[in-house]
């Protein structure tokens, strides 16, 4: 049985040791004459010999690479590819550019034989379409969004694409235009360069002449090595490296400042100011060894760049992937395609020669399964096949070298911090998206440290097309000058020709009028057409609303607007009445009842303990009724000697001084002042009647109106000029006219400049502005926002205003609207308090006289037990009210040694004999029975 198994276990050595090959074929496919491919090709030599050096990577396999140069063409790429399958490689390091990687992914898909792409940053090539193809550097997608956050963080709103017109300018310029549209920023021109233009300096010339004539001063360049160097020697002799311009360079520029540099003079001279992005690589103990084993080879070509690093870790990645492969059990083994047998044999194209590669699916899940820290950090791959933590370094090209300004991560956005920092470091005030976002000062073009606004108006420039509202009505906001086509005049034109004044810049602007001429023009409409092209911005007096802030941007507001009701009044006299006007009838009749209340309850309080408030029941009555009165004008007569009662007093007293000082007041009014009155008070009395309501025809009050007030709209007159106002106003509903007009202060104050019989209701019942339309995130609403402030401050804006719309008052400046009487509703509080200590104090009285009243049960039972014999339980419960009553009535005084005692008013005898128990009992009912309770 042990022979059996040592001969199992012997075959089964065999089988592996046969399984696996001595020698493993990979191919590696690139521009050899390129930057890129020069230090790629060594880089792949070494990562090689590292391998085949390593005991502990793929053991006694070696890796055996062969090398193709594309050209960066993709006929060339093709038939390079089909070289190496004929070759039985199981992996390709490649390709360097897009071109070829689209063409030989539909192969390898085919073939199964994993691509593994140190340079190819197209971000289109997707892996659901080709599942063969792996990169292992960064994608466009990221470069681009690292550019984005730049163009966002300096505030720039748009920028001009200068690309190569292939696959990886294109889908690379696409990736960008993507990442800035999320953050509201856009891309107003894309100059495509053909991919041979190197020698065509004439399209080079045509083309940067074109962006010269346009507003955005941000260019993104995304070409080739050679192309890129040519556009900025043009761009140079053309001015376009000066002050204003801003120039952002994709890691095309980053990979020659690191393997070129220092960099011919000429060269360097026309980058100077340059934005540039290149791949971040950690540092790491195991790339600086890297580093210092690269100055050791002898004539090595260049400086190493980021490239030649991914392209070392590429052949890392396969050598691995393979050790796992075989270690699972693997075997390297080739298989024909049937379809391509049938097509080899009806031509020469030697067809059958390429095979399948049988454990291509295995490898390929091996090499996306394998987690390893290279040269360029930690390399592993997300769900969709990119490297996990993307990020780049922000230089910018100053003197002889580059200044590291910052750096931009997927994770953490644009930081001064290193990424690796971030994550190592754990720093509290540190938190991922939100870390400290600014960059370090950057050196721009034309050797300043001065921000570019990022746009201009050329000198060569069009026109801007501003759309102003041709009026027929209150022409001081805006008005066509007479015999002219494009000339106006008026408050919103000087206030835009001072604004524009101020801005550091010229603007070309060309006044078009909107408008029939006969009645005013829909604003809104006139808004919508900045959206449709036909307008570039809208000078008037245009309300800045919510349904046009949707579609454009304003400035800021530049003179207060909102809706206000506008009704004829009728003066008011004094009469002879005048008196009662300063309360309304409830607050009259609350005041009088409770006059009457706290002297009923100052007359409980007091009629124990004090003469003055007892007496026969008229005497009593009188006394309430003069107390209760007096109190307003301070003239009572009558003191208060118990305590509650000097509570309530006081605290009454204190109600009545508010009350009086404000009746003074309202009265003072009311007899000075002259008074309006309209039977309007606000835009929620007109809401509530059925009478028509007057508007300004094109003015957006007809839709609030109707839209947000719900007012019908069979109620709703549109009226064109201050004339129609008047005589609408005049006539009023029964004659055809409107009861109240709904407009924008500003028209309605001049309006009423003129017209002194109508007046404003009401309050202002919408909050807002006038300021001029422009395109969604246009840079020139921005500017002259900071010049409308600056008007403003100046003194200029109220200047402006005061020369159109000061105009000479109505007589009746002084006059007002019917004020609000004094309402209940305005001294609740103080009744309320009132109210409070009156009810306490009785509350408290009460108290005391029950406890007076079951002060000798003894006595009261026996009484009881006497009365029970002679009268029935009524008699003894009217017995019993009466005594409680009389107790009531009782009169208090307060003895020198401070003892209490009773005094009954009448014949009553208070001390009783000693006789029997019944008669003490009838002498005391009878005493009862003589008290008189009003007494």
């Amino acid at each position: 049985m042990k022979q059996l198994w040592a001969l199992l276990f012997f075959s089964w050595l065999c089988l592996a040791h046969c399984g696996k090959p001595t020698v493993v074929k990979i191919g590696a496919i690139f521009s050899f004459n390129s930057v890129i491919g020069k230090v790629a090709k060594v880089a792949i030599e070494e990562a090689v010999k590292d391998v085949n050096s390593n005991p502990n990577i793929l053991q006694e396999t070696h890796l055996q690479v062969s090398m193709q140069n594309s050209n960066c063409s993709g006929f060339m790429g093709m038939v390079e590819a089909l070289r190496f399958m004929e070759k039985d490689v199981v992996g390709i390091i490649g390709p360097q550019c897009s071109v070829v990687a689209h063409m030989i992914s539909h192969m390898a898909n085919e073939l199964r034989v994993p691509l593994l792409s140190f340079a190819v940053t197209d971000p289109v090539m997707s892996p659901l379409q080709f599942p063969y193809f792996i990169r292992t550097t960064q994608s466009d997608l990221y470069q681009m969004d690292a550019i984005a956050s730049i163009v966002d963080f300096y505030g720039w709103k748009e920028v001009i694409a200068v690309f190569v017109d292939d696959d990886y300018g294109r889908n690379g310029v696409a990736a960008l235009n993507d990442k800035l549209a999320s953050r509201r920023l856009r891309i107003t021109y894309k100059a495509g360069l053909h991919p041979d233009t190197v020698a065509n300096k004439n399209e080079i010339m045509n083309i940067l002449i074109k962006i010269m004539l346009l507003q955005p001063r941000i260019i993104v360049i995304h070409v080739y090595s050679e192309m890129g160097f040519a556009v900025f020697k043009e761009a140079k002799y053309l001015g376009m490296m000066e002050n204003g311009y801003v120039w952002i360079a994709t890691d095309w520029l980053s990979t020659n400042l690191d393997s070129s540099s220092p960099l011919p003079p000429e060269r360097l001279e026309t980058i100077q100011g340059v934005l540039v992005l290149r791949p971040h690589t950690p540092d790491s103990t195991l790339k600086r060894e890297f580093y210092s084993k690269w100055r050791r080879i002898p004539g090595y070509p260049l400086a190493l760049n980021a490239y030649a690093l991914y392209a070392y870790d590429s052949v890392m990645l396969l050598a691995r992937a393979l050790d796992k492969f075989f270690k699972h059990g693997g075997i390297i083994s080739f298989s024909n395609d049937t379809m391509l047998d049938e097509l080899g044999k009806s031509g020469n194209l030697n067809l059958e020669a390429m095979t399948i590669f049988d454990g291509g699916e295995t490898l390929l899940k091996d090499i996306l399964g394998t987690q390893m820290v290279g040269l360029t950090g930690q390399l592993d791959f997300t769900p969709d096949r990119s490297r996990t933590r993307p990020a780049y370094d922000i230089i910018n090209v100053a003197g002889t070298g580059v200044r590291q300004i910052g750096y931009w991560s997927n994770h953490s956005g644009l930081s001064v911090v290193s990424p690796e920092s971030l994550d190592t470091k754990k720093q509290p005030n540190m938190s991922f998206g939100t870390t400290n976002p600014k960059l370090k000062n950057v050196i721009w073009p034309g050797e300043t440290f001065v921000k570019p606004r990022g746009w201009v108006f050329t000198n060569n420039g069009k026109e801007l097309k501003i759309g102003v509202p041709r009026r027929v009505s209150y022409k001081e906001f805006v008005s066509q000058i007479r015999g002219t086509e494009n000339m106006f005049k008026g408050f919103c034109i000087d206030v835009f020709t001072a604004a524009v004044n101020l801005l550091p810049y010229a603007v070309p602007v060309k006044f078009i009028p909107y408008g029939d001429g006969k009645k005013n023009p829909s604003y809104t409409h006139m808004v919508e057409m900045i959206t449709t092209g036909n307008f570039d911005g809208v000078v008037g007096d245009t309300a800045i609303v919510t349904n046009r802030t949707k579609i454009v941007d304003f400035t800021q507001p530049y003179a207060a607007s909102g809706l206000v009701v506008v009704a004829p009044f009728k003066k008011l006299n004094s009469g002879a009445w005048a008196f009662l006007r300063p309360f309304n009838r409830l607050m009259w009749a609350v005041t009088g009842c409770c006059f009457l209340f706290v002297g009923i309850v100052v007359w409980i309080l007091e009629h124990r303990t004090n003469d003055e408030f007892r007496g026969p029941p008229k005497r009593q009555c009188v006394t309430i009724l003069w107390f209760s009165f007096s109190t307003m004008f301070f003239a009572h007569r009558e003191n208060t000697v118990s305590t509650l009662g000097r509570l309530v007093l006081i605290i009454w007293l204190f109600v009545v001084l508010i009350i009086n000082s404000s009746y003074t007041a309202s009265l003072t009014s009311i007899l000075t002042v002259q008074q309006l009155s309209s039977p309007i008070k606000g835009i929620e009395s007109l809401r509530e009647r059925d009478d028509p309501i007057g508007f300004q025809v094109g003015s957006f009050a007809e839709s609030y109106l109707r839209n947000e007030l719900n007012i019908s709209e069979s109620r709703l007159v549109p009226l064109g000029s201050p004339e129609a106002y008047a005589k609408a106003l005049k006539d009023g509903p029964s004659k055809g006219g409107v009861a109240a007009i709904v407009d924008e202060r500003p028209y309605v104050e001049l309006f009423l400049s003129s017209n002194c019989a109508y007046r404003i209701v009401g309050q202002e019942f919408t909050k807002s502005g006038w300021g001029f339309a422009f395109p969604r995130d246009s840079p020139l609403a921005i500017d002259l926002s900071t010049a409308i402030l600056e008007l403003a401050e100046n003194g200029d804006l109220q200047r402006i205003h005061d020369k159109w719309l000061m105009k000479n008052a109505c007589t009746l400046e002084n006059a007002e609207l019917e004020s609000d009487r004094l309402h209940l509703k305005s001294f609740w509080g103080l009744f309320l308090i009132c109210g409070v200590a009156c009810l306490l104090a009785l509350l408290l009285y009460f108290v005391q006289i029950i406890r007076q009243f079951f002060a000798k049960p003894s006595e009261e039972d026996s009484i009881g037990r006497e009365l029970s014999q002679n009268h029935d339980s009524s008699s003894l419960r009217s017995t019993r009210l009466q005594r409680f009553l009389s107790l009531m009535d009782e009169k208090e005084e307060v003895s020198k040694g401070g003892n209490k005692k009773r005094k009954i008013d009448g014949s009553v005898n208070d001390t009783l004999g000693s006789g029997s128990r019944r008669s003490r009992g009838f002498d005391r009912e009878r005493s009862f029975n003589s008290v008189n309770p009003l007494d």
